[in-house]
């Protein structure tokens, strides 16, 4: 998938492919399901979930980045020792294109569900490892942080994602903190999917790839 990169991180993404189960072992990915069919097959739990859900999805039953966008920043300020210049519109079209598992735009009943549950477990983590209380994970911490969220990756690409993700500094806020493990988990997941022999390889036709890299 990584073949047409060049260089070093192109090597490390060769070999990354090459033994995906040792760096992150992927939940399933939510199944498509319609609102009612998943209203059908749901505990107790979920059933008090599907009522709050329909307070914030409105009357299409789907949440937008825009809706998202409201909900996360709504939460975040009830964490202010969490460091976030607040989730952004662009932020929050990432994380539904990389959770929207039927090109609908929006996250329905499932998935909002499944990046909600991941985004509580990745708050424990994030407070855990923000060690000097600064509300950023700085870089001495992010590769223990991402260890501990399951993502067990080598020096050069936490440098590379350190790069990406972190400001001036080299710290990590909360809503770059969760866009990036948001996009790891997706990656991952896809990649799974599409490793029918589970031998670690997989082939895809240009558009194909060309598919999973820009809706997300």
């Amino acid at each position: 998938m990584f073949g047409f990169l060049r260089g070093s991180y192109g090597q490390q993404a060769v070999n990354l492919i090459g033994n995906i189960s040792s760096f992150y072992t992927p939940q399933p990915p939510p199944p498509r399901m319609t609102y009612h069919a998943a209203m059908a097959n749901e505990d107790e739990e979920e059933k008090q979930f599907r009522e709050v859900f329909k307070k914030v999805a409105g009357d299409d039953m789907e949440v937008s980045p825009k809706e998202l966008m409201t909900i996360l920043n709504r939460v975040m300020q009830k964490y202010p020792e969490l460091k976030t210049d607040g989730f952004s519109i662009e932020s929050c079209r990432s994380i539904v294109a990389l959770m929207d598992a039927d090109s609908s735009g929006k996250l329905g009943l499932v998935e909002f569900k499944y990046i909600w549950n991941n985004i509580k477990k990745w708050q424990k983590v994030y407070k855990e490892f923000d060690a000097d209380r600064s509300g950023t994970i700085n870089g001495c911490e992010i590769p223990r942080a991402l260890q501990a969220a399951g993502f067990n990756l080598d020096a050069p690409l936490i440098s590379l994602i350190t790069r990406r993700y972190s400001d001036e500094n080299g710290d990590i806020d909360f809503d770059n903190y969760i866009t990036c493990l948001t996009r790891l988990d997706a990656m991952f997941r896809a990649f799974k999917t599409l490793d029918k022999d589970n031998d670690g390889k997989i082939r895809v036709k240009t558009e194909e790839f060309l598919q999973m890299t820009m809706y997300s």
